[in-house]
This record gives structure tokens, sequence and C-alpha cells, in this order.
């Protein structure tokens, strides 16, 4: 029996069309168990929330808009105020497609999602690993199958499909198919906001590997999406430019925002009551989370104990070590503090990353990675950084590959992204905000 098992674990990890298959189909597994099983049986938040557990579910927070998009078409009004003209087209035409042939809502956007996210897997996995090896290939699908942020690519989300649209754009750049590039391209960009980062993203990439004029030709063909967005938006709203006003019900003011990191940093450092409500900002008053900085205190001096202590421990014992120190930490946490460090993780982290590596990564990778991050912190806001961050490919590629050179870091890099998996699948499940 053991021997069969250790057989058919060899077959799927080298077989190139099971493993991408294996692994979406584990990571959906894990998501939905979490939420459809696991969720109901804890604790609400709050008694006000009642969630409906069926596949009502998969259906909450911008949700909502895709359904009055794709049930009752746009509204906005130049108000400042969250209006559904934010979200672009393409993810919720898709959806109105499949519910006029019978399919509800919820089912429909699920499957959109999932099997974008699906193809979205073997476009990426055999791209890598015509780059960087089967090995890197290995650790990058697991990386975008495992990251946190990959729950959203499981419910009635624009993750799945903005994936395998950036993802078939830059790939087919890379492989100069520039008809494919502007197809690909076209319909990412009407699909979200961040697709805009892929106009520069070619153009900058086709210059400086000295590419014909037909490359420079499929990066502008890439914004014919937001071009036809803006045409609907100047017929129907009478302004060309409406989606982007439309954004002002999430970011304000466009820019970078200082601000917002700031309270970031601060509420990891320090704890959030005790940034906004305690004596760092009022100096009168007290400490508002004591045991927040008692268990950041024992945390940080644990590590530091064991990495002091190192060469007396084995490398088992030291890699456990850490592993249950970081489990405590996101297992006691709360989703807002979740949400930031992911933040910072992965488009700073994932920043970092991409740097280290870039020149070992293909050019239009490197640039459009980068594109995608400037894209962000110009957006004016810090709003679900890590989710829009996790849609930018290049960052999970740059991880995946630096894991696959140190996979004894990595194992327990990837465990600690399914322990925060887990949580955000239950915390959506419940209905509270994970980002």
């Amino acid at each position: 029996m053991v021997k069969v098992q250790i057989v058919i674990k060899k077959v799927l990890w080298k077989n190139d069309f099971l493993f991408p298959a294996a692994i979406w189909l584990a990571s959906r597994i894990f998501i939905w168990t979490a939420m459809l099983l696991v969720a109901p049986k804890l604790p609400l938040p709050a008694e006000e929330f009642l969630p409906h557990f069926g596949w009502g579910v998969f259906d909450a927070w911008d949700s909502m808009h895709y359904r009055a998009i794709a049930t009752s078409g746009y509204e906005f009004a130049n108000d400042g105020k969250q209006h559904n003209l934010a979200f672009f087209p393409l993810f919720p035409l898709s959806i109105w497609v499949l519910m006029k042939l019978g399919l509800p809502f919820e089912l429909a956007g699920t499957l959109v999602n999932n099997l974008a996210f699906f193809a979205a897997l073997y476009c990426l996995y055999f791209w890598v690993k015509e780059h960087y090896g089967i090995n890197a290939a290995h650790w990058t699908t697991a990386v975008v199958s495992l990251y946190p942020s990959s729950m959203f690519t499981g419910v009635v989300y624009t993750e799945g499909l903005y994936l395998f649209l950036s993802t078939s754009a830059v790939r087919a750049f890379d492989q100069k198919q520039y008809g494919w590039t502007g197809f690909w391209g076209a319909m990412a960009t009407a699909t979200r906001p961040t697709g805009m980062a892929l106009i520069p993203a070619l153009a900058i990439a086709a210059w400086k590997e000295r590419r014909p004029p037909i490359a420079y030709i499929a990066g502008f063909v890439t914004a014919i999406g937001i071009l036809l967005f803006s045409f609907y938006c100047a017929i129907y709203f009478g302004n060309p430019l409406a989606f982007i006003e439309a954004q002002r019900g999430w970011r304000p003011t466009l820019g970078f925002d200082w601000q917002g990191w700031l309270n970031m940093l601060m509420q990891i450092a320090v704890g959030t009551k005790n940034w906004q409500y305690g004596w760092i900002q009022k100096p009168s008053g007290g400490v508002e989370d004591p045991w927040y900085l008692l268990l950041v205190a024992v945390i940080v001096t644990s590590g530091y104990l064991l990495w002091r202590f190192r060469q007396r421990l084995s490398s088992l014992k030291l890699f456990y070590g850490f592993y249950a120190l970081v489990l405590s930490l996101l297992l006691l946490a709360s989703e807002e503090w979740i949400n930031n460090l992911l933040n910072l993780f992965m488009v700073l982290g994932g920043g970092y990353m991409l740097w280290c590596l870039r020149t070992q990564l293909t050019t239009v990778t490197v640039i459009y990675g980068f594109c995608g991050i400037g894209l962000l912190l110009a957006s004016g806001g810090t709003i679900s950084l890590s989710r829009l961050a996790y849609g930018i490919v290049p960052l999970n590629i740059a991880i995946g590959v630096l894991l696959s050179r140190h996979p004894r870091q990595g194992y327990l890099i990837l465990g600690a992204f399914m322990t925060l998996l887990a949580k955000i699948a239950v915390g959506f499940a419940q209905e509270r905000w994970v980002g």
C-alpha cells in the first residue's frame, strides 16, 4: 500500500498534465471544506450576522456588485460614494452569459472564476517550466494555489479570470506571439484596473529587447479592453473617464497613501488598538491592548533565542521551533492584522524578491511586475493590496522560483500560507472582511 502511494505521488509530481490539475483540485477542496464544513461549526463574530452556508457562501462583499451588474447593469453618480461602475465588465458579462443559459448567479460566477483559475495554472506551469525548470514550475504553481489570497479564486471574484488572461498575455509576448498578446491583453484590461499595467510594461519590454514594431502594436492593442469600457462610459454616463471617477468610492485620491502605509506598519508593530486608541496617538490614554504587546515580546524573544542557540539545536528542531512560533502568531492574529501583514509581504516582499531575481527572470516578467506594483502604490489607498498584488503574476513567479531554491524554508512558508488560507476562507464564509 505504501509503495502504491509513493508511486502515485511520483506520477503526480512528474506528470506535466496531472500536477496542475491535482493542485487545483486540492486547493479547491481545502478552501471549500473550510468555508462549507468548518465555518458553520465555529462561533460567529456577532449575533446580527447569520450567513447562509450554501451556494450563497461564495457570494459576499464585492460579489454583490457583480450580481448587480449582471442582472441590472451599471449605475454611477459622481458623488464620491461607492458605485458598481468601478468594476470592469468582462467578468460580470461572462456571468450574464451563463445566467442566460439557466444557471443561478452564484453557480455561474463560481464556475467562471474557478475554471479560469484552472486554465491559469496550466498556462503558468508551462511558462515557468520553459524558462526556469520543472522544480520552479511546481513551486510557483503551489504558491499561486495556496497563497491566502487564492481563496478569492474560489468565490465570485475576478482573481481567477484576471490571472488567466494576464498570464496568457505576458506568456504570449515572451513567446513572440503578438496576435495572442493583443487578444489576451485586451480582455485583461477589460477585467480589472490593474490590467492597465500591461500597456506600459509590454511597450517598455519591447523597447528594451529591441523587438520589431509589431511588438509595440501588440502592447497598444491590449488597451482595447479599457478603451471600449471608456467608450461605454462616454455613451451612457457622458464621461469617458467615469470608471476612474467611480474608484473614488474606495480610493478618494490618487497618489501614494503614506498615511495608510504608516497605519499598517504601526498596527503590526504595536497593535491596532494601541495605535488608534491607546497611548501612541493619545499620550493621556493608557495601553488599550497589553496582551498584544506581551504576545509580540514573547514571540520576538523566542525567535531570537532560537536563532541565538541554533548551533545547539538540530535542524529539525530549529525548523519546527520557528514553525510553531509563526503558527501561533497567525492563529491568534486578527483578520485586520493578517491583512496588513499580507499587504506588506506581497507588495514589498514580492517586489524585493522580484528585484533580487531581476537578472534571472524574463524582461517582460520583471517590467510587468514593477509596473503593477507602481500602479498599486499610486492608486491612493491600501485596501485589498495583497489581493490585488496577488493578481500580478510576476510576484508569484518570483516567490515560487526563490522557494524552489530553498525548499526547507519553502515548506515552512507554504504551511503558513495554508494556515492563513483556511482562516481567510472561514472569515469570508462568515461574512467578515478579509480583503
